[in-house]
């Protein structure tokens, strides 16, 4: 990954990099490699994020049908 500094901002380089890293899933990476996750525990969490995952898109799968 690389970020260019114009104009020795590097303000905005930093904005850039933080921007890049959160669209990549580094910070979200970061926050789950903290501690250790027994492997039920990971199940468990994959498998309600998947349930969210399902429940966002038959509502707005409904929304777009209604909207009809």
């Amino acid at each position: 990954m690389q970020i260019i500094v114009r104009d020795n901002n590097v303000e905005q380089a930093l904005r850039a990099l933080k921007k890049k890293l959160q669209r990549e899933g580094v910070y979200r990476e970061m926050k789950l490699r903290r501690h250790y996750e027994k492997p039920s525990e990971k199940r468990a969490r994959e498998r309600a994020a998947a349930i969210r995952r399902a429940r966002k898109l038959e509502r707005k799968r409904v929304e777009r049908e209604g909207a009809r």
